[in-house]
């Protein structure tokens, strides 16, 4: 038999792997942590969770009663993080995932009240691609609002009160901050126009939570672990008292809103990622609000370029920019070629290399957009001076690109 010619896997801690010529691939600055490594407590807890908590948790036997516990611990980890009820915390497989669910099960448990969906026009992709393929099949757009957003992307609340008012309405959904721009929104008002019609609001706090304050605002709240240094895995919470029901449910798997057991290794990591996060978020988020200042200055210093999103009231670790005349896809390809990891297009498309319709919406430049998303410090301790090379290498990576394309000096 040949020997393998397959590249061997890397394993934690060790180097890169020499690039084709033999030299080693130069370091590189991780600027893009929406979906982020792991909090390396919560890594050494996933390792470790492996060994212990592996069994299927619904089991009789020994195996799967410990699993059980440590699911229930990890519940009530973030249930106490949350301020809510281990009962009210639900674990699904992605954070998409645990928004569409909240979204699908206020719905549901409304249906013989009406089928119409209220949410900002800067809402994620879990959100309103099922929410128009709805209205599409229904050949009724009136079934989805896409409520407009002023040029820093928050929610027009004038135009919400509106949207809310219209009969059959029955699911208003909100982000806590957006993942893209980092603008934060007005979820006290938006909940309280929305509760003065009886309408449930499922407020999407992916990208914020262990990154900024808990929410309090919401009927229906939805994080990822991810966010917080943690593996993929939803966190879906329903307030007790909301009528939220999934048509599909088995009533033992997760309070009756998920078709699968969690697998508890994950779990387990996300607790203990919380628990990290949250132990260091005041000063994590002190450190990275400067750095993001310093981004969002040095990218002001660009000719043609735009810093989009509040410049205050927004999360700490997420910033996004505008150049005219270059592409997203061009300028991520440039700072990647110099060893900078970043993002452009829509937080939740990135993939697909579209225009962003968050930045659309807010009728910003949508083309040549870059986002960073900072990691969390004990995730990447030189994030500082990843920020530091990064803003040095913003103007002539830019101007780089545009030279390429002979649109220089325009």
């Amino acid at each position: 038999m040949p020997a393998s010619t397959q590249t061997p896997l890397p394993t934690p801690g060790a180097p890169p792997h020499p690039s084709a010529d033999g030299s080693a691939q130069q370091s590189r600055r991780l600027l893009d942590a929406a979906a982020g490594p792991l909090h390396p407590v919560a890594r050494e807890t996933l390792r470790a969770a492996v060994e212990v908590g592996w069994a299927d948790p619904d089991r009789l036997h020994a195996e799967g009663r410990r699993a059980r516990s440590l699911l229930d611990r990890s519940r009530e980890v973030l249930a106490a993080g949350l301020g809510v009820r281990p009962a009210e915390v639900s674990f699904l497989p992605s954070g998409p995932a645990a928004l569409a669910r909240a979204v699908d099960g206020v719905a549901y448990a409304a249906r013989h009240r009406g089928a119409r969906i209220v949410a900002s026009a800067v809402e994620h992709s879990a959100v309103l691609v099922p929410a128009r393929a709805g209205a599409a099949r229904a050949d009724d757009p009136s079934l989805l609002a896409e409520v407009r957003v002023d040029g820093t992307g928050r929610l027009d609340l004038d135009a919400w009160r509106e949207a809310l008012a219209v009969p059959g309405t029955v699911v208003a959904a909100l982000q806590s901050a957006n993942g893209e721009v980092g603008t934060r929104q007005p979820l006290a008002a938006a909940r309280d126009l929305s509760a003065a019609h009886g309408i449930p609001l499922v407020v999407d706090a992916m990208a914020s939570l262990g990154r900024d304050d808990v929410p309090t605002d919401w009927d229906v709240l939805v994080g990822d672990a991810r966010s917080w240094g943690g593996p993929p895995l939803g966190v879906l919470v329903v307030r007790e008292g909301v009528r939220w029901q999934w048509a599909d449910a088995r009533a033992h798997v997760e309070h009756g809103r998920a078709d699968v057991t969690p697998w508890v290794p994950l779990a387990l990591a996300a607790a203990e990622a919380w628990q990290q996060a949250a132990a260091s978020r005041p000063d994590d988020a002190r450190t990275t609000r400067a750095l993001v200042a310093s981004i969002r200055e040095a990218a002001s210093a660009v000719p043609d370029t735009q810093v989009v999103g509040d410049p205050d009231d927004r999360l700490p670790h997420v910033v996004t920019f505008s150049s005219l005349y270059v592409d997203g896809e061009a300028v991520v390809g440039a700072f990647d070629r110099r060893g900078f990891a970043v993002a452009s297009g829509s937080a939740c498309t990135s993939s697909t290399l579209e225009p962003s319709h968050v930045l659309a919406a807010m009728g910003v430049l949508t083309h040549g957009n870059v986002r960073v998303t900072l990691p969390l410090p004990a995730v990447s301790p030189t994030v500082a001076e990843d920020v530091a090379a990064f803003t040095t290498a913003l103007a002539p990576t830019v101007a780089g690109v545009r030279a390429e394309l002979g649109v220089a000096g325009l």
